[in-house]
């Protein structure tokens, strides 16, 4: 019975378009600075002024620049070639930078909701005016965050996470801004804890939508616009398939699907094994996109015998 065939369509080189060598690190790099910067300028700010919703943002902001800190990194990692300690190459640093952004965010959400609250029941004097001035600095640093790394987060759920971040961060500064204002003119103290809140809430809802999908990954899950069944299905009616089994399809990062599979040659034709498995790979290409395709050929008269189409139960 042959053994195992790979199909790796130029080495994965076109689905690795969002980690190309050194591509936007600067951007990252100059990011991270800014919002280091910011933090330390919004920390000062909200222990003068009373405001807990700008200590708030300034914990958000803060996580955003350990946030782009953990993608640069996981960029630079999962640029590293595959080898006999990692035989899958290194591709799913990024995933993992993502799971470790977004259960930061869920329990910095968690923190502020519990911390507003409070303020709520207990509500303590606020300065407006700081308020309002250094949130507004902050909704700029953000915006130029949002525009270094936008382009970059589309095709890397890594840049995505922390892009998430710094979305979340520049509605909470102009959270921030309304709550200085009503506060510096009706007095209303009890807006800024709402506020934070507000914040929080939208933080939690936020990364609790997205880390489904990078847990989906790291779970070696079916890609989510990828039909299981109708992949299976197309495989079934191939010419010169006779069964498959023991199929199992899976990301190996976010944007690099991957199949592997038995599929069964109808008795006497046995000698277009090769044929019959090239003509399924083409096929797994050309329909599904899939580029990592492996195939063990097997007569159809010594077939795995009882075996389920999905898995190796």
């Amino acid at each position: 019975m042959p053994g195992h065939s790979h199909q790796h369509h130029g080495g994965h080189g076109h689905h690795h378009h969002h980690i190309d060598p050194e591509a936007g690190d600067w951007r990252v790099g100059g990011a991270i600075a800014v919002n280091l910067a910011l933090t330390l300028a919004q920390i000062v700010g909200g222990l003068v002024s009373g405001s807990l919703a700008l200590i708030a943002d300034a914990l958000h902001n803060l996580s955003d620049a350990v946030s782009l800190g953990i993608a640069l990194a996981a960029r630079r990692i999962a640029r590293r070639p595959a080898d006999a300690e990692m035989t899958f190459g290194y591709g799913r640093a990024e995933v993992v930078a993502a799971l470790v952004n977004y259960t930061t965010l869920i329990l910095i959400g968690l923190y502020l909701g519990y911390e507003a609250i409070a303020r709520i029941f207990a509500p303590e004097p606020v300065i407006g005016w700081i308020m309002i001035w250094v949130a507004g600095l902050a909704l700029v640093v953000d915006l130029v965050t949002a525009a270094l790394t936008y382009a970059m987060s589309r095709d890397s759920v890594n840049i995505r996470a922390a892009f998430a971040h710094n979305l979340a961060d520049a509605l909470g500064s102009v959270a921030v801004i309304v709550a200085g204002v009503a506060v510096l003119v009706f007095g209303w103290v009890w807006v800024d804890p709402a506020v934070t809140l507000a914040i929080a809430g939208y933080i939690l809802w936020m990364s609790l939508g997205q880390i489904g999908g990078v847990i989906r990954i790291l779970m070696l899950g079916a890609p989510p616009d990828l039909d299981t069944a109708a992949v299976l299905d197309h495989l079934r009616g191939i010419d010169g398939v006779a069964s498959v089994h023991h199929v199992h399809l899976w990301q190996m990062q976010e944007n690099t699907p991957a199949l592997d599979a038995h599929v069964a040659v109808p008795q006497g034709r046995w000698g277009e094994a090769d044929a019959i498995k090239a003509r399924v790979k083409r096929a797994l290409g050309e329909r599904y996109g899939i580029g990592h395709v492996t195939l063990e050929m097997e007569c159809a008269a010594h077939a795995c015998d009882g075996a389920c189409a999905i898995g190796h139960g």
